[in-house]
């Protein structure tokens, strides 16, 4: 009998341990760190079947939009699980610092919300040797435009409405403008609270192309990826403006969906024209960023999409986010890995997995052209 209750009470201890062991790992799979290895915590990850290692080696440093920042978490883990050995190391910050990282030679490939810009692409001949900078579109989807109202839990709003409240043109959110599109809901005498990106940001550069091109009229400020317009208050990255929103009843910001998915922030439906006001989803964001021309030459693949789309369901406050590679020069010691790594983020199984993180796939047509054109870099 002393026998059976001491084999009972080991088993109970490490049937205890075990379950401190999985809280452990849960704790370190729920944070949030915007820098260094995006797979490196220590959570297993079944390995992504079509992960090609062949060239792969080593550490990969890469920085820029913390836009894509989840969906490259959610890429890395399964590379690496397929990889052993590799290390996607994605620091996450903004788009402007990516280029620069990039164009100073300090990482493999760099992220961007917005593609590169002519002084740009002369900077990074510097640093790819006999060639320079491309855009290679990798994520989609739509920037929402979350709030925090207390008591509010529908809102709809339109371009120039938009353009008012990031402007401090309108300040209360019981506003006629704001009562006009949305008649049902009880607004209160509350002062409005907007919050912008603090650095250089892709989301903004693409909030402000939307902006300019759906109510020219009421957003006269140049498009670029500092915040152009008067009023708000600033916060770093995404990540600290959708937290401000979080936190702060009466505020409204804007930041990639995944942000508002994870947080559980309530976001803004788009008024367009079309036969119903449209939500920030990704199944919507798509429809609209089906519609892009590619416009770049040679093998840049930078795209233009339409903002003042009108068809239903088509959400209009989209992104893509480019990934930023040598044509030729890249670092031999970085550039197996960057073409393993990247043809997998453009594979159908990399691309399928954006649903789920709250993004867009790339459309297939302009995917192939990704992979293509990851074929021919040296």
């Amino acid at each position: 009998m002393k026998l059976q209750q001491r084999k009972t009470r080991l088993r109970a201890a490490a049937l205890g341990a075990l379950a401190v062991s999985g809280a452990l790992v849960l704790t370190a799979c729920g944070s949030d760190n915007n820098s260094g290895s995006t797979g490196g915590t220590g959570t297993k990850t079944n390995a992504a079947s079509d992960v090609k290692c062949d060239g792969a080696k080593g550490q990969l440093r890469a920085s820029g939009s913390s836009a894509q920042k989840n969906a490259m978490d959610l890429w890395a883990k399964g590379y690496m699980a397929a990889c052993p050995g590799v290390d996607i190391n994605y620091k996450s910050s903004s788009s402007g610092e990516g280029i620069v990282a990039f164009n100073q030679g300090t990482v493999g490939y760099a992220g961007s919300d917005s593609p590169l810009k002519p002084a740009e692409v002369a900077d990074s001949k510097k640093v790819c040797t006999g060639g320079q900078g491309i855009d290679l579109p990798m994520v989609g989807g739509p920037i929402a435009v979350g709030y925090h109202l207390e008591g509010v839990d529908n809102l709809v709003l339109d371009a120039p409405t938009l353009a008012k409240i990031f402007s401090a043109k309108i300040k209360t959110w019981d506003d006629p403008a704001i009562k006009k599109l949305n008649p049902g809901a009880k607004l209160p005498s509350k002062a409005i609270q907007p919050f912008h990106r603090a650095e250089d940001s892709g989301t903004t550069e693409n909030l402000s192309k939307y902006l300019t091109a759906a109510a020219p009229g009421d957003w006269k400020y140049p498009v670029g990826k500092s915040w152009p317009a008067p009023g708000g208050q600033a916060a770093a990255g995404s990540a600290g403006v959708s937290q401000q929103v979080k936190q702060v009843d009466g505020s409204i910001g804007y930041f990639e969906l995944s942000y508002a998915t994870s947080q559980k922030i309530s976001t803004v439906k788009i008024d367009t024209g079309a036969s119903a006001p449209v939500e920030a989803t990704s199944d919507n964001a798509s429809k609209a960023i089906a519609a892009a021309k590619v416009v770049g030459t040679g093998s840049d693949l930078s795209l233009k999409l339409d903002y003042t789309t009108k068809a239903d369901g088509a959400y209009p406050i989209v992104l893509v986010t480019y990934e930023i590679v040598c044509d030729k020069g890249n670092k031999s010691d970085t550039l197996g890995t960057v073409k393993s790594f990247l043809n997998y983020t453009a594979s159908d199984e990399g691309q399928k997995q954006l649903s789920t993180a709250g993004y867009a796939p790339i459309p297939t047509e302009i995917n192939a052209k990704v992979r293509k054109t990851l074929a021919t870099i040296s």
